[in-house]
């Protein structure tokens, strides 16, 4: 009995265990697959569409993303494989705790046939029963004869169940090492890519050093561009809340942010519930820049002041409304690139770089609206919408709003 027990114990460690590595691998798989995808983002909206002519920097930042995030493929695909692995240990450790069971399950039925056989004929049965002393012992001798049939029939089904698993688990193992030797198949090639990558990123950044002092001026005068275009938005915004303040109800105290209406409320209500769950600005997108104040990743002594997302997308692609409101303002930029401002109760998401727009100021909007085309560089090839987000004033890091991707 005890050690039917430890066996019992034994099977439910080892399922238990096997539970938690099929749910870590589900996760690792998961992210694989996502990291697959950006990969293939990355060489449709940076490579695919870059001209013979370019910029060695945007370059380098366009292979350094590359490598990034093959990289990290690579280190997803290393954590997938070492947990097929446990996985692997975890099953040949039950193939053996079950083949001990059915050698030994299998011995006893054996033997108990044998003697069944050897002593318990029909005719021994009936003989059984009737040198009974009384009808009592005559019911109890055939109520242990049915369980001893019972006890042998669960013996036999108990084998067969066995069998199955047996089985089972083999065919998972096959399985699982196939899946393993896939995954490193996998990570070869990652690496034979990373290796190739690694070469134009030593080359671009010989050839930037030569010419370190002209992209500081590039970067600079860009800075500086992206600056100007904040403070036209920053005016939109504030000359908006001072509007609502001016046209305050009596009593109503003046605000540093909008003075909202009991409708415009709700909206800045249901805005702030679907934080983390908003639709992306575009239908296929990719972060080349990322939120906040950022060290740049290849000149030095260069610090970039992001105001928003720098989202790389498909030529011909549209900005879209991320959740319902009104146009704030619609706002002429350089180059002829222009500028959407949505209202959504206090908060304001601003659409940048675009060539056409579809709205005019006061229009009413709706989640996922087309709000214009986005701007395409005729030199580079690129098309990226810049988009920010602001509650009244302030700047905030629309990753945080955004869906995850």
């Amino acid at each position: 009995m005890k050690l039917k027990a430890h066996i019992a114990y034994t099977f439910i460690f080892l399922f238990v265990g096997f539970s938690a590595f099929t749910q870590t691998r589900k996760e690792l798989e998961k992210k694989r697959k996502e990291l697959k995808t950006e990969i293939t983002k990355v060489n449709k909206l940076l490579f695919e569409t870059k001209k013979k002519k370019s910029n060695a920097l945007d370059d380098l930042n366009d292979l350094n993303k590359k490598i990034s995030v093959r990289e990290q493929f690579i280190k997803t695909i290393n954590l997938e494989t070492n947990a097929l692995q446990k996985e692997i240990n975890t099953n040949k450790k039950q193939l053996d705790l079950l083949q001990k069971q059915l050698t030994k399950l299998k011995a006893d039925y054996a033997d108990m046939i044998f003697k069944s056989y050897k002593s318990k004929s029909q005719q021994s049965k009936t003989m059984f029963l009737l040198s009974s002393s009384n009808f009592y012992q005559a019911y109890k001798r055939l109520q242990y004869m049915n369980q001893y049939t019972a006890f042998r029939k669960k013996q036999g089904e108990e084998i067969g169940e066995k069998t199955k698993k047996i089985q089972h688990l083999n065919d998972s193992l096959f399985l699982k090492k196939q899946a393993k030797d896939t995954l490193i198949l996998i990570e070869k090639e990652q690496k034979e890519k990373i290796e190739a990558d690694q070469k134009k990123q030593k080359n671009l950044v010989s050839s930037i050093k030569k010419k370190e002092q002209k992209y500081k001026q590039e970067l600079q005068k860009k800075q500086h561009q992206e600056k100007i275009i904040t403070a036209k938005i920053d005016k939109i915004i504030r000359d908006a809340i001072a509007s609502s303040n001016k046209n305050r109800k009596k009593g109503v105290k003046e605000s540093s942010g909008f003075i909202l209406s009991p409708e415009a409320k709700l909206l800045a209500t249901k805005f702030e519930s679907n934080k983390g769950k908003l639709p992306w600005p575009v239908k296929k997108g990719l972060i080349t820049r990322k939120f906040g104040i950022q060290k740049h990743p290849t000149i030095r002594g260069i610090t970039i002041n992001s105001t928003g997302l720098h989202i790389a997308t498909e030529k011909g692609s549209n900005a879209q409304s991320i959740f319902n409101g009104k146009v704030l303002g619609v706002q002429l930029l350089s180059e002829g690139k222009k500028s959407v401002l949505v209202q959504h109760g206090s908060y304001v998401s601003a659409y940048n770089n675009l060539e056409k727009i579809y709205v005019k100021k006061g229009d009413k909007i709706s989640t996922g609206q087309d709000l214009g085309q986005i701007f395409t560089d005729k030199v580079t090839g690129k098309t990226t919408l810049i988009f920010a987000l602001y509650k009244n004033t302030k700047k905030l890091n629309p990753s945080d709003w955004i869906l995850k991707q």
